[in-house]
């Protein structure tokens, strides 16, 4: 039996947001980046002096953010319906936005595995007339960036993902199916062996060094690697998104609406 945390210790970090996603955790600065989305900006945060600033202006409307080793920043243009890179000198590189000749939906978060390709789900929430695809999917960009491969296409409405360290298991929430799935990651990118890892939806997701993986719902809801629900962490918002900046304890960076929170677990 796996051992839930101890109560976590919630602090508000800042407020006065529009609605926030996508932290993600920079291994150049050790500052947090995370959006706003109607804002269409992108904010830092930092862990010494507790100062959020604005670091992009215009983020065509960012939703997932995501760094790789070389402080490179991934981003979802949930607005620009494209995936994008930000450079560290500062050059905006478009990665994707059209799929079989049709413009993306709306790109919402995204996951690199260790060999620089780059999985993202591409849902559509508000107005619907503008669709050029024929449903909501998940996708892969090669290493390479010369291929873009489709590669769950049986999902009502994709959302949060995330993969392994070891780069050999994907979990992706179907928020519209109110279910995560597990998938077994191929050589070549593709996906197989989709298994229910937890019978709930999530928003955002992130996995800590030990496995666990937590989910964005009502509250945060953690699930051990083998899929048993450990506990459920609430907060004063209905959280978005998630991501672990500190282990031992783990330290988890949760936008939630309007706010951003430090949440603290130890066993």
């Amino acid at each position: 039996m796996s051992l839930a945390f101890a109560e976590p210790q919630v602090e508000q970090l800042a407020t006065g947001f529009k609605f926030v996603e996508g932290p993600t955790l920079s291994p150049l600065d050790g500052a947090v980046y995370f959006s706003d989305i109607p804002n269409r900006k992108v904010h830092r945060w930092d862990p010494e002096s507790g100062e959020v600033t604005v670091f992009l202006e215009d983020s065509g409307g960012s939703n997932g953010l995501l760094f790789d080793h070389a402080g490179n920043l991934f981003i979802c243009q949930d607005k620009s319906r494209r995936l994008a890179v930000l450079a560290p000198d500062g050059e905006l590189t478009v990665l994707a936005e059209t799929y079989d000749g049709g413009k993306l939906n709306s790109t919402n978060d995204l996951w690199i595995d260790p060999q620089g390709g780059v999985y993202f789900t591409d849902p559509k929430y508000g107005k619907r007339d503008q669709l050029e695809q024929d449903g909501e999917h998940v996708y892969y960009l090669s290493p390479d960036r010369a291929q873009l491969t489709r590669v769950v296409d049986d999902m009502v409405r994709p959302n949060g993902i995330v993969g392994t360290p070891d780069g050999k298991t994907l979990y992706i929430a179907d928020h519209g199916g109110q279910k995560t799935w597990r998938y077994k990651i191929a050589d070549d990118g593709s996906l197989s062996d989709k298994a229910l890892f937890a019978d709930q939806p999530s928003d955002g997701m992130a996995l800590d060094a030990a496995g666990n993986l937590y989910l964005t719902h009502d509250g945060v809801d953690v699930y051990s690697p083998a899929g048993e629900h450990l506990q459920t962490i609430m907060l004063p918002e209905r959280p978005a998104n998630v991501t672990v900046i500190g282990e031992e304890p783990v330290v988890l960076f949760v936008t939630a609406k309007k706010s951003v929170y430090r949440v603290t677990l130890e066993h």
